[in-house]
């Protein structure tokens, strides 16, 4: 080992990645997915800081419009003779094939890092297996996988290395999230050591090799039968010598580092019958198991399969202890239709060629099974893989289930395997702990922090993991900490804390959350109660553990201090601060001093006022902080089961609403068996109504004197929790003071009978405060307050139960011609997983309240297909009638193809149907009856955008339904009702991002415009990759810091509008519904009704824009007013009516583009780390707003006099 100055790091595998593939290469093509884009992100800031790279030089980073675009400038680069990576996984990785096969093709030297991720199947998953990897074995890429975070970093150094010489691309991977994004403590690579890894001849090689007109060559070529075959064969000892290069690349940094890899590493008794072969993460669970089963008397062993491709036989049975009698090969991926995963059926051809070469005999030949864990990382236990063990050493051969499955009850095809999950091989030195949280309250923030506290200043080692649901802000999140002297593996779960945190008093008694607590464990309870009143929320059962574990039990109302300091529902330093204080794992003085120094690094970016605000709730925190007295006895506490009460409408779902959605909202969705799932991925909708997760700290409480009835709050609520309804007084039960009402305003209810009223849904209300904003009141106040929850809850809960029972307002005041008229129509999404304050829930709100009852949408991957369409709750739901939007997922680039293929489709059924109700009303044999039902059928031109003409045609088809019933198949009557849904006219929405419709689908977007089709288009612009944490996009405005821009986005921003109008005959509207509300309603309604395709631009606010939330609608008004937002409508119809279609809604600019910077920490940030850069910016920035506006009103201004229709 050679003599270097060791610095540890606590990191997470991203960043170890980023770290290597920076300091090692010259350029950088990148394109975001979860959950490889921080290795983007992490590049980028490197070299935006003029981090320089092995070489001297700083690397070129490039973000690219999609990961197909990244490897093809990956290809170009390599080609023209750079240095050059990439990141990516799952999906994006798949888009990469192509150029992965030329690159390895070429013999070009490279290494990809890929944080390993589900393919999208039956459902998309954000999180790890090696589904993708494992798509990628025929493309000639040598195969790396690492285990932890210190093998990313060691094996990304010994990758690039070995390519160059070998001249043999390699793809390192790990698994995402599980590795990706989980936190420790690791000796960092000196840049000299990275250097020492590399010789410059064969990068010397490279560049000679590079395409160069000085000596031009010429590749790419097209090949016939002649000489295919032999180029391909003629491949073949560069990967042979494959595996000795990399040997000869790990003994190098062995003697640099002294740490030796092999392509196969084993782990445990030298004389083991039973060995597992597995790799990624698992193979840390695996030694961890393997050494404590050992110790209890068995002879285990792992082989960790460093290098997967080329896979060496010589060299993996040099691994392989020779008294191995079972081996259990374990697959993080499924793969239908084949007779074994991948791994697998690698080892068994190793065994059998090992036969036929003579170096093994038949009678030695050890028993093989196949097992498949940790699908989109699902959890893989020690005890899990003892069970494995056991079962095959205890089963006989000939009774064994090869292909079984870990981690899953499988009661369909019976193959998974029971385990014991109390065994647990964690050292007994390691300190666990578990922190319940809510998604933007900080608490994950803080804990990464309180990690490298622990390490970078304790000392010790330290491992961070956090665990999501698909809530966005607002979701659950469980924070895994685990800390000791001794080295911790453990890329599982805690199942067994010594701390527990619960951040939220809401998931007391619906979250487990005392589960597998040790005894003389120590809870924290962020709760409004006093300390006598702190366990009057815990169900029995939590009680009598407290109780019998000898539990120390400490209270402190985190929310009421930081809405008192100013800091909101932002409570993650009080509650680090809580726990350094009871842990005792550093002196007060130096955790504080640590505390303190990681706020000013995590929030000096916010400026002076915020950090100065967090350290104040640190020194304030620890002040409030009480201990709970425990009772001797559980008699006065009760045990109640968390009861679904399913709606009369949902009743065919009712098992599916228990035995899935039920265990899912209790975070308890792993235990759910196998035949409760739907096979095919298609679930109910409807189904969000259930969760009643109560999340909010503030809810709105509504004054009806001070309310003018505009429906303004109902309209902006981002999740449906605030209803505008027109009830009858006759079908009130509850008496006024409990059911407030006022006369409904209409020239059609002067007798007063029918009675308006604004209703809040307060579980399912997030406090977000945006209704409150926008309330214009009367005479100055206000008709909605935010208010503590607590003293409003349960007369809400009254209120609402009364309102479900006649929620239907009455059809004749609803219309779609006002804000106030269609705010009585049921929202066909509710209570979606959006951030609080969202700005892209409204618009597509509003679309159901408009056609929701007949739309088929197709959504695109991003913010919008996880808030509405993650399993097993989903927000989109149906009507009374049992009708609702329709909605499917493809993919992220394909949208808008998708829905053009859906669009097709429909039509071609439509036209099925209308002609069969043609032929009935000529056919001499149709009924009268008949014959009046299909008359009131109205030609689809005729419902598009008409509510009348499609309530009409929604009558007539609900009567033929009955009376089409009872005839033949093959008679038209009989093929009628098959078809007769489509007699109704349905309208394709095609919903997506601006990283979808600006950067990675922006060809099929512009291919689907083009097409004429009846098709709508909404663009729920964010300006950033809003679902990957907030890169930039072509969407993103000059000067906005976002991921990828650390520096600021150096160029305009794309004008998607700008270009739909090109064509001429489509529709287009750009819109803000916090700016102008019946401009939305006005533009919505008439790209409904276009004949023809169409395309909505909605200006939405983000959280990644730096905001508050609350005031989302005030910073839309201000980005109309300064001009960066413009307002318009472009209707080709008036052309032929010699009228300019182009139609501006929002006046010349009143405001300095500085007023919207400085109120978006997106701008901020630039202005205070780079003013002169900002400065150059704003002014480019502020010339082309000013000069837009008038070219827009320019075109608007045209006459179109001399127009040729």
């Amino acid at each position: 080992m050679s003599e270097q100055t060791i610095t540890k790091a606590s990191i997470d595998g991203n960043t170890a990645a980023a770290r290597v593939a920076h300091a090692m290469n010259e350029i950088i093509a990148i394109y975001p997915i979860t959950p490889s884009s921080p290795m983007g992100e992490i590049s980028d800031v490197l070299s935006s800081q003029n981090k320089k790279n092995i070489f001297g030089q700083v690397p070129r980073v490039y973000e690219m419009q999609s990961e197909g675009g990244a490897s093809g400038a990956v290809h170009g680069a390599l080609t023209a003779g750079c240095l050059t990576t990439t990141f990516t996984s799952s999906q994006g990785l798949l888009l990469m094939l192509p150029n992965m096969y030329k690159i390895a093709g070429e013999l070009t030297p490279t290494v990809f890092h890929v944080s390993a991720r589900t393919v999208a199947t039956n459902a998309l998953s954000i999180f790890g297996d090696h589904s993708d990897v494992m798509s990628t074995r025929e493309t000639g890429f040598s195969l790396i996988a690492s285990s932890n975070q210190l093998e990313i970093q060691d094996l990304s150094c010994i990758a690039q290395g070995t390519s160059l010489e070998a001249m043999v691309p390699a793809l390192q991977f790990f698994d995402g999230f599980r590795t990706s994004h989980e936190i420790r403590r690791v000796e960092l690579l000196s840049e000299d050591i990275m250097r020492a890894m590399v010789e410059m001849k064969y990068i010397n090689r490279m560049r000679k090799r590079a395409i160069n007109p000085d000596y031009p060559t010429l590749r790419g070529t097209a090949e016939n039968p002649d000489i295919f075959f032999q180029n391909r064969e003629a491949q073949n000892p560069y990967y042979d010598r494959f595996p000795a290069i990399f040997d000869k690349y790990c003994e190098r940094f062995e003697k640099l580092t002294g740490r030796r890899y092999h392509a196969f590493d084993y782990v445990g008794a030298k004389d083991a019958d039973a060995v597992v072969v597995i790799m990624g993460s698992g193979s840390d669970t695996a030694e961890e198991t393997v050494r404590k089963l050992n110790d209890q008397g068995y002879k285990t062993g792992v082989i960790k399969v460093r290098l997967y491709r080329p896979f060496d036989r010589e060299r993996f049975f040099k691994a392989l202890p020779k008294t191995a009698r079972k081996i259990i090969v374990l697959d993080r991926t499924r793969e239908h239709g084949s007779i074994g995963e991948p791994l697998y059926l690698d080892v068994v051809a190793a065994v059998d060629q090992q036969i036929k070469l003579g170096l093994m005999k038949c009678s030695e030949k050890p028993g093989i099974l196949g097992g498949i864990y940790g699908l989109s990382s699902k959890e893989f236990t020690p005890a899990m893989l003892k069970g494995a063990f056991d079962y095959i050493i205890q089963t006989p051969e000939d009774k064994t289930i090869n292909h079984f499955t870990l981690g899953i009850e499988d009661d369909v095809t019976h193959r998974s395997l029971p385990y014991d999950e109390s065994f647990d091989a964690e050292p007994a030195t390691v300190y666990r702990a578990k922190f319940f949280g809510l998604g933007s309250d900080g608490t994950v923030g803080a804990n990464k922090n309180s990690i490298k506290i622990i390490g970078d200043v304790a000392g010790k080692n330290a491992q961070g993991y956090f665990v999501y649901d698909s809530k966005k802000a607002g979701g659950i999140t469980v924070s895994h900490l685990r800390f000791s002297d001794e080295p911790i593996l453990s890329p599982y779960l805690i199942t067994k804390p010594d701390f527990v945190a619960i951040h939220k008093k809401e998931y007391i008694g619906t979250l487990d959350v005392l589960r597998g607590i040790k005894e003389g464990g120590t809870v924290l309870i962020n709760s409004i109660e006093t300390p006598d009143k702190a366990l009057s929320r815990f169900p029995r059962k939590d009680v009598e553990t407290i109780i019998r574990k000898k539990l120390k039990v400490y209270i402190i109302d985190a929310h009421k201090l930081a809405f008192e300091i100013g800091l909101g529902e932002r409570i993650n330093v009080i509650m680090q601060t809580a726990f350094f204080k009871l842990t005792g794992i550093l002196p007060e003085d130096k955790f504080k001093n640590a505390i303190e120094d990681s706020i000013r690094k995590t929030y000096s970016k916010k400026g002076e006022k915020v950090v100065n605000l967090n350290i104040e709730a640190m020194n304030k925190g620890l002040a409030e902080l009480r201990e709970v007295p425990i009772p001797a006895t559980v008699k006065d506490f009760t045990d109640s089961d968390w009861h679904i009460s399913v709606e009369q409408g949902d009743k065919e779902n009712e098992s599916f609403i228990n035995d899935v959605i039920k265990p899912v909202m209790h975070f308890d969705g792993d235990t759910i068996p196998v035949s409760k799932i739907p096979a095919d991925g298609i679930f109910p909708t409807g189904t969000t109504r259930y969760e009643k997760r109560s999340i909010a700290v503030r809810l709105p409480n509504w004054n009806p004197d001070n309310c003018i009835q505009c429906a303004q709050c109902a309209f902006v609520c981002p999740h449906a929790a605030i209803l505008a309804t027109v009830d009858h007084a006759d079908d009130i039960t509850l008496p006024e003071e409990k059911y407030q009402t006022l006369k409904f305003n209409h020239k059609d209810n002067k007798e007063g009978k029918y009675r308006f009223r604004i209703q809040v849904a307060p579980d399912d209300c997030t406090g977000c405060g945006v209704c409150f904003n926008v309330c214009p009141g009367k005479r100055g106040e206000k008709a909605l307050n935010m208010v503590q929850k607590e003293t409003i809850l349960e007369p809400l809960r009254e209120s609402y139960n009364e309102f479900m029972k006649h929620r239907h307002s009455p059809e004749e005041f609803i219309s779609d011609k006002t804000i106030r008229t269609i705010m009585l129509e049921q929202p066909l999404l509710e209570f979606s997983g959006a951030c609080p304050g969202c700005g892209e829930t409204p618009y597509v709100k509003l679309m159901t309240m408009l056609q929701g009852d007949h739309v088929i949408q197709a959504n695109a991957t991003g913010c919008s297909s996880i808030w509405g369409g993650t399993a097993p709750t989903i927000p989109f739901c149906r009507n009374s009638r049992g009708e609702g939007p329709a909605w499917g997922n493809s993919l992220f680039e394909d949208n808008a193809e998708y829905g053009l293929g859906m669009r097709l489709s429909v039509d071609h059924l439509n036209g099925i149907a209308f002609e069969l109700r043609e032929k009935l009303l000529t056919a001499s044999s149709t009924k009268p009856d008949v014959l009046e039902a299909l008359n009131q059928v109205a030609p689809l031109e005729e419902q598009r955008g008409n509510r009348e003409k499609v309530n009409q045609t929604r009558n007539a088809v609900d009567q033929l339904k009955s009376l089409l019933t009872g005839y033949s198949d093959e008679s038209l009557e009989g093929q009628l009702l098959e078809h007769v849904s489509y007699l109704k006219y349905k309208a394709v929405w095609i919903v997506g991002g601006d990283g979808w419709a600006y950067d990675i689908g922006y060809g099929g977007l512009d291919h689907a415009l083009a097409s004429a089709q009846d098709i709508n288009v909404l663009v729920l612009d964010t300006e950033v990759y809003s679902n990957t944490g907030g890169q930039r996009s072509k969407s993103t405005f000059m000067g906005a810091v976002a991921k990828f821009a650390a520096l600021g986005k150096e160029v305009q921003k794309k004008d998607l509008g700008m270009m739909a109008m090109s064509y001429g005959n489509v529709y287009v509207a750009s819109v803000s519904f916090g700016a102008d509300r019946n401009q939305t309603l006005k533009a919505m309604r008439e790209a409904a009704a276009y004949p023809g395709s169409s395309i909505i631009i909605a200006y939405s606010n983000c959280i990644e824009h730096g905001i508050n939330m609350e005031k989302g609608p005030e910073h839309s008004q201000l980005a109309v007013d300064s001009g960066y937002w413009i307002l318009y409508r472009y209707d080709p119809r008036l052309a032929a009516e010699k009228k300019n279609p182009l139609q501006i809604d929002s006046k010349e600019p009143t405001k300095p583009l500085l007023d919207f910077y400085m109120g978006q920490r997106r701008f901020q940030m630039l202005m205070e780390s780079h003013p002169d850069v900002a400065q150059e910016y704003l002014d480019s920035a502020s010339r082309f707003v000013r000069n837009r506006y008038r070219h827009y009103n320019h075109l608007a201004e045209m006459s179109y006099d001399d127009f040729e229709a």
